[in-house]
Formats: C-alpha cells, sequence, structure tokens
C-alpha cells in the first residue's frame, strides 16, 4: 500500500511515537506500507520542525531538522513531477503541494488531519488517521 502523509502526520508521528500517527511511522518503518514524498513535502517539514514550539519538544536545531527530513527522503518514494499534475486548492493554496504529491504519485491514499485538505475527499482518496486506521487497520497489525 502507498500512502501520502500530509505534513502534520509526520509532525504528530515525531512527537507522539504511541499514538496512531506514530504507528503509522512505525509501519512505514517496518515496510508494512510505503509512503511517497516530494521535495515540498520534506521542505515543509523541516521547516515546521523549525517552528519554537516544534524545536523546544524535540530539542532539535536546523541540523537535526535538515539530517531527519533527509532520511525522510532517502527511506521513501520521492516524485519528482509534481508540477505536471497540479491540483489547486482553492480553501488553502499552500496546500496544493500535498494534493499535487498525491496525484503525481498515484498513491493509495493522503492522510491528512487538515479541514481544507478533507473538504476535497469526496473528489480523491483522502482520509483521516482514524479513517484511514478503521480502513487499513489489518494492514498494519
Amino acid at each position: 500500500m502507498r500512502i501520502v502523509l500530509d505534513t502534520n502526520i509526520w509532525i504528530s508521528g515525531l512527537l507522539l511515537p504511541n499514538s496512531k500517527a506514530g504507528l503509522l511511522l512505525e509501519a512505514w518503518r517496518a515496510g508494512k506500507i510505503d509512503i511517497i514524498t516530494s521535495a515540498s513535502i520534506l521542505s515543509e517539514i523541516q521547516k515546521v520542525l523549525l517552528y519554537p514550539k516544534i524545536s523546544k519538544r524535540t530539542g532539535w536545531d536546523e541540523s537535526k531538522a535538515k539530517e531527519y527530513t533527509s532520511l525522510i527522503g532517502i527511506f521513501t518514494e520521492n516524485v519528482h513531477n509534481i508540477e505536471e499534475h497540479w491540483v489547486q486548492v482553492e480553501r488553502d493554496p499552500k496546500d496544493s503541494h500535498i494534493l499535487s504529491t498525491f496525484m503525481a504519485s498515484k498513491a493509495d491514499f493522503l492522510v491528512t488531519g487538515d479541514t481544507d485538505l478533507l473538504e476535497l475527499k469526496e473528489k480523491y482518496t483522502i482520509l483521516t488517521l482514524n479513517e484511514f486506521f478503521e480502513k487499513e487497520y489489518r494492514v498494519l497489525f
């Protein structure tokens, strides 16, 4: 199974390893799912890791945040042609790169907690973390 994770899932999984987001990242590390990223998602993760309230919790500086996102980039499948599959998210254009990564990757699901992306779930296979666990729990455990 191939999925795209929104930045909020990555950060939640890192900060809360026993949460559903953390379990999802653990399933990825165990090879039970494939996660697809793009340069823009990796860049956004790195940027969010440097927010004061996040870096205070992790104790990470810019170097550590860059190292973490580099490792994510190595161990995920990366799509490079998201511009060719660009989909504008009208409610929040800053989310367009996430949806475009999903479209370029042809992944099974986009998992997010972002309400602007979730508004599009009738048109795309976008799930909340809880919906993903309800639907795909058997794959993970």
